[in-house]
């Protein structure tokens, strides 16, 4: 974010040049006027990427267990779709862990960054919401695209498992800011998309496979299950700031 500079007016006839400040309110005014439509299309792809992901765990009618490559697949491909209608806009992080990851880098500004976090907090209880008010079965009462660990699992396990996850998420970010591949840029939502529907297929059973603390805030606040819910902060965030900073040491 750019801080328009202290304006200067020199009053003529004057014993000193008074110098006039824009008033907080104009600073902000110009932001939000700068920044309104990229952190709506935030909004809008966290709103999609929870309705049209989580659409694909409501269970299908003739089965008594949902298909294990349904949801992986149907989610990297809405991450496909996200990144193509609006990755020219906001880059679709449409994940605090790939803000933060971007933060970190350096592609982003602090406060820019938060008000992602935000609109992609409120994109996803709205887009569950959404799927809630026209689903034909009860999502409540079995938690529906809600992420939790592998029952035989322990905490410690589940909380490495987003953590790698989320490393490897972070390292195809990287891959993809890295100045070396800046003329490499037509194939990226295929690539996240893929990227998705792997990462879902390896730890989808063990963990959920989030990778995204707003994909699982969002089932959490409609559904009321926070167990275990922390570890799906935690993982994601400690992963996001893990990949920018080994990939800079490593091999930028």
């Amino acid at each position: 974010m750019t801080v328009p500079a202290t304006q200067v007016i020199n009053v003529v006839g004057s014993q000193s040049n008074e110098k006039i400040k824009p008033s907080n309110l104009n600073m902000i005014v110009k932001w939000w006027s700068k920044n309104f439509k990229i952190i709506a299309a935030e909004f809008i792809s966290s709103t999609l990427l929870l309705f049209l992901g989580c659409m694909t765990c409501v269970p299908i009618d003739g089965f008594a267990v949902q298909p294990p490559m349904y949801s992986a697949i149907g989610f990297g491909v809405v991450i496909l779709f996200n990144i193509t209608s609006f990755g020219h806009i906001s880059g679709a992080h449409m994940n605090p862990s790939v803000t933060l990851s971007a933060i970190i880098w350096g592609s982003m500004p602090i406060p820019l960054g938060i008000m992602y976090v935000i609109a992609q907090g409120a994109g996803a209880i709205v887009g569950y919401g959404l799927l809630y008010l026209v689903s034909p079965i009860d999502l409540v009462s079995g938690s529906v695209c809600a992420t939790v660990p592998h029952p035989n699992h322990m905490v410690y396990q589940a909380l490495i498992i987003e953590i790698l996850l989320t490393t490897a998420l972070g390292f195809i970010n990287c891959a993809v800011w890295d100045p070396v591949n800046k003329e490499k840029q037509d194939a990226i939502p295929l690539k996240f998309g893929f990227t998705i529907v792997a990462l879902g297929l390896a730890g989808g059973p063990l963990t959920g496979a989030s990778m995204n603390p707003t994909r699982s805030l969002a089932p959490a606040v409609w559904t009321g299950n926070w167990d275990t819910h922390w570890i799906y902060w935690v993982g994601p965030i400690i992963g996001g700031a893990l990949a920018p900073i080994v990939y800079k040491l490593m091999w930028l």
